[in-house]
């Protein structure tokens, strides 16, 4: 066991592997802390998004939120140190949050599995089946389980060895027989049969689907839809595989034969592959989604759409104001505008007072790019409703869909 320890040493005292290994982490840690306050914020922010399908969406991303700004950190610098400087006691409570939050995400994730499975194999009694009461008991499930399986057990030393004899410079969660096989059949094992189960019945309705709107579409469109039902399911359920299953084979692996029975560095690499899950989750989750990528494209859109829309008003204005007046009629009408840009600075334009009318811009706001989007959103879903019935809008062939092309609509965005 020493050799390990010395291996695993020799490997991180090198210069040059600690800063890519802390270039590496950071980079994770940032991109798991910005993608999931991404999703939060589009969820608060927009009307559309805030249902009963994205509560556990909402969850999921809180739960890798926290675990990115309470755990991470502390993981990184026990990483890149090789040794635990907090004390025990904080070891412990490390230990529990880390556990209960991979739990906690990995439980959401199953459980948005199931959400989908219900909206799309039968999508007529989906709002019977999903109530605000049963979404808020599968989420206090979630979250007693987790707490269960971390603080509870390991501050009752239901997972710990009698043997063991614990190192004060490391700081990993101790593994017996009985808490490896339950905490990993459980956690992962369980969840993951059952999520194969419905991904590849939702997959199996989305290919038939696919084909009975044939007659509607063409033979082409059809294909894109199941080869995009396909690539997604594909990309949820592989990545939760790669992501998770080495750590919790390492983990039951871990129960049955010992504490250090595993490699330290290979212990790592399997670790941290299992904490990239939750930076991939907010992509995998809710940038396939489309109510989610127009979410995400009005809240780093909008300074550049803004921009646009002041060169636009300001071209059709001008041109209009060519074609219909004369010189001296003109000059007589026209007089300076001062509009205020996203630059600080000030740009005069000529407009005509009849033609001037209210643009739906981030003029009238300030600088602040999150007061903009609300300011934006807000007059588009008061003016606009999600069904588009009270905003008189005509119906067409985009607007009228078949049951059977929502349901691979609901495919595309599991």
């Amino acid at each position: 066991m020493e050799s390990n320890g010395t291996t695993a040493s020799c490997c991180l005292n090198s210069a040059v592997f600690k800063v890519s290994l802390s270039v590496i982490l950071t980079l994770l840690i940032l991109i798991t802390i910005a993608g999931n306050v991404v999703v939060c914020l589009a969820v608060s922010l927009n009307r559309r998004l805030r249902s009963l399908t994205n509560c556990f969406i909402v969850s999921l991303a809180v739960t890798d939120l926290l675990l990115g700004l309470l755990v991470l950190p502390f993981s990184a610098i026990y990483q890149l140190s090789f040794k635990w400087s907090f004390g025990q006691v904080f070891c412990n409570i490390y230990t529990s949050l880390d556990v209960m939050l991979c739990t906690a995400s990995i439980l959401n994730l199953f459980m948005i599995s199931l959400d989908r499975y219900c909206a799309v194999t039968d999508p007529l009694r989906y709002p019977v089946l999903v109530t605000p009461v049963r979404v808020t008991v599968s989420l206090i499930f979630i979250w007693v389980i987790s707490i269960t399986l971390s603080f509870l057990s390991i501050h009752l030393g239901w997972n710990s060895r009698n043997e063991t004899r614990r190192s004060e410079d490391k700081c990993k969660v101790q593994v017996n027989e009985v808490y490896g096989l339950v905490d990993g059949l459980v956690t992962f094992y369980l969840p993951l049969l059952i999520m194969c189960i419905t991904y590849y019945r939702i997959f199996k309705i989305a290919r038939e689907q696919a084909r009975k709107i044939n007659h509607i579409s063409s033979w082409k469109a059809a294909t894109i839809r199941e080869h995009k039902a396909t690539v997604t399911l594909a990309a949820v359920m592989g990545t939760f595989i790669i992501c998770w299953f080495p750590y919790f084979t390492a983990f039951v692996y871990r129960g049955l034969k010992g504490d250090d029975a595993i490699n330290e560095v290979f212990e790592a690499i399997v670790l941290w592959l299992g904490y990239a899950n939750s930076a991939l989750n907010p992509i995998l989750y809710a940038a396939l989604n489309r109510d989610f990528r127009t979410a995400y494209q009005q809240l780093f859109c909008c300074r550049l759409a803004s921009h646009r829309s002041h060169k636009t008003s300001l071209r059709l204005n001008n041109s209009l104001l060519s074609r219909s007046q004369s010189p001296e009629a003109k000059w007589q009408e026209e007089r300076p505008l001062k509009l205020q840009v996203w630059s600080g600075t000030d740009v005069t334009a000529t407009q005509r007072a009849s033609d001037r009318k209210p643009a739906r811009s981030c003029t009238r706001c300030s600088g602040n790019l999150l007061s903009c989007c609300k300011s934006l959103w807000g007059l588009q879903f008061l003016q606009q409703s999600p069904s588009g019935e009270q905003s008189g809008e005509p119906l067409s062939e985009e607007n009228v869909r078949t049951p059977s092309e929502e349901t691979v609509r609901a495919c595309e965005a599991v």
